[in-house]
Parts: C-alpha cells; structure tokens; sequence
C-alpha cells in the first residue's frame, strides 16, 4: 500500500477551522431545536437520524463507499477491526445531546470554550499514546503552550457573572463533550484507514450515534413524559446535514494534522462562529462582549504557536 500524501499544514488546519464553523452553527440550530421539543436527548436523535438518512443514500451511489462498507462488514464479522475504532458514534451522541441540552441557554461562545479545554487535553493525551491515525505525536513546546491558551480561553469565560447565572453541570457538560469530540475523531480517522473510505466511518458514527441516542431518548421520556411536537420550521434539522460534514472532512483530515492540532483549528473556527451567532442571536446566558473578545484572542494564539514550522535546511 502507498503511503497517503500529506496536506500541506495551513491547508489542512483550514480543513480543521471550518470544522469548528459547522460545530458552532450545528450547536446553536440543536439548541434551538431542544428548546422547541424540550428534550435535548431527542433534538440530538432527530439531528442524527437525518445524517444518518443522508448516508444511506449518498454511500451506494459512491463505489469506493460501497467498498469501505465491505470491508467494515467483513472486518466486524471477523473481529479484524477493533471495538473501540467503533464507538465515535457514542462520542458523537454526547455531543449533539449536550448541545440540545446547553447550547440554547449558555449560547455557543459559552459552549464552546467548555468543548476547547476537554478537546484540548483529550488531544494531548490522544497524540501521546498514538491513538489517532497519525501515530505517536511528540509533544512539542509549541503544543503544550497551545494547550495552555486554549485552557486560558475557559478560565476567561469563567470569569465574571457567568457562574452566578448557569449551573455548574450545565458548565461541565460541554467539557465531557470536548473530550468526546477529540475521542471520535480519533477513532473514526483509525476506521477510515482500515476501511479505506472516511464515509464509511461517517456512517458507522452516525449508526451508533443513532443507537445510543434511541436507548437514552427512551429513558428521557420515561422519566420526563413525551417531548413537544417537532417543530415545523425546516432549518431546524440542519443539524444533521452539518455533522455529516464535519465528521467527514474530520476523518480524512485528523491524518494530516494530529488530533490536538485539528482540535485546535476546529476552536478556532468554533470560537469565531460563535462570537458572530452570540451577537447576532443572543443566547438566554452567556459571557460578555468583553469575555468573547478575550477569548478569540487566546484561542487564535493556541493555534498560531501549536502549528508546526517547517525547518530550513
């Protein structure tokens, strides 16, 4: 087998950076839509069972799809492939759940900034043990300081009135999913090589996301009684739409970039995104103006000094 060129750096952190814009409109689009059918875990199944759908018509029109899909059933039913290159769907369902559950009261900077410091130092830890498709990942000076302003963007957030107005595990959530996104991309980049197609792995994610969200959904509305009717509004279930992008473009990317740098670029976009919407569309909660300039500040720092420099001969 040869070996897969890589990206030029700024072309794939620019990859990684419009991941995080299609997080941050995805984020707010779900929590609007949890607040409309008052059950996040729902909003989070209806987002993904529409890019679930999405993929069961796109893959048998795509024939090296349709190859990736042979070869993830023949690698199942051999145990050739992992269980855990399996489970970025769960990740993904944390997600889309936190975002139904959070994202409409604390808005999306607010979110965001939860997301970077789990991202952060899942990324870390993921590059050092080599468990993303791009191997065993030193651990530079340049990536540890990175980290360290992706970590001085929360504690900004932080800062302020915003703890007197959200509750603590309201705060905490969006963290375990900054965690959950670093995890899935990780893994579903490990089964887009071994299946040799990144759709593939995209609807393997959506599979099991779907799944986790039908269990958690059905405990949500035993316990809480039957959520509000869907809403009639189309934009609304453009959620899915939006994570079949970026879980995609994030297989194929997370190879050229580590897990820590493709998070990184993804906050940067995320961050950016977010300021826009938050201005635009104010949220129930959230930082103030001051708060969501520091915190671009900071995060477009993280990137610039993690970025690998190429050294001259």
């Amino acid at each position: 087998m040869t070996e897969t060129r890589r990206l030029p750096a700024p072309v794939a952190l620019g990859g990684a950076v419009a991941i995080g814009v299609m997080t941050a409109i995805q984020a707010r689009v779900n929590g609007v839509l949890g607040v409309k059918v008052d059950n996040g875990i729902v909003a989070g199944l209806i987002s993904f069972s529409v890019g679930l759908l999405v993929l069961v018509v796109v893959i048998p029109c795509i024939p090296s799809a349709r190859r990736g899909a042979s070869r993830l059933w023949r690698g199942i039913r051999s145990r050739t492939i992992p269980f855990w290159m399996l489970l970025g769907g769960v990740c993904g369902a944390l997600t889309v759940s936190t975002q139904g559950i959070t994202a409409g009261f604390l808005g999306v900077s607010l979110f965001t900034v939860g997301v970077v410091a789990g991202q952060t130092l899942q990324g870390l830890v993921l590059d050092r043990i080599g468990i993303g498709p791009a191997g065993v990942v030193a651990v530079t000076g340049g990536r540890v300081l990175g980290g360290v302003f992706a970590l001085a963007a929360v504690a900004v957030s932080l800062s302020g009135e915003v703890l007197a107005t959200a509750p603590l595990w309201m705060l905490l959530l969006p963290f375990a999913t900054g965690v959950g996104i670093a995890w899935q991309a990780a893994a579903n980049g490990r089964l887009a090589q071994r299946v040799q197609s990144p759709i593939t792995a995209t609807f393997m994610s959506f599979a099991g996301g779907v799944v986790m969200l039908s269990l958690a959904a059905g405990v949500s509305i035993l316990f809480r009684g039957l959520p509000q009717a869907p809403p009639a509004e189309p934009w609304l279930y453009l959620g899915g739409l939006l994570g079949f992008a970026y879980i995609l473009l994030g297989a194929f990317i997370v190879a050229h970039t580590g897990v820590l740098l493709m998070g990184l670029g993804s906050v940067l976009g995320q961050l950016t995104a977010s300021v826009v919407i938050d201005l635009i569309w104010p949220a129930a909660s959230g930082p103030a103006l001051w708060q969501i300039i520091a915190m671009v500040i900071i995060a477009v720092a993280s990137v610039v000094v993690a970025v690998p420099r190429r050294r001259r001969r």
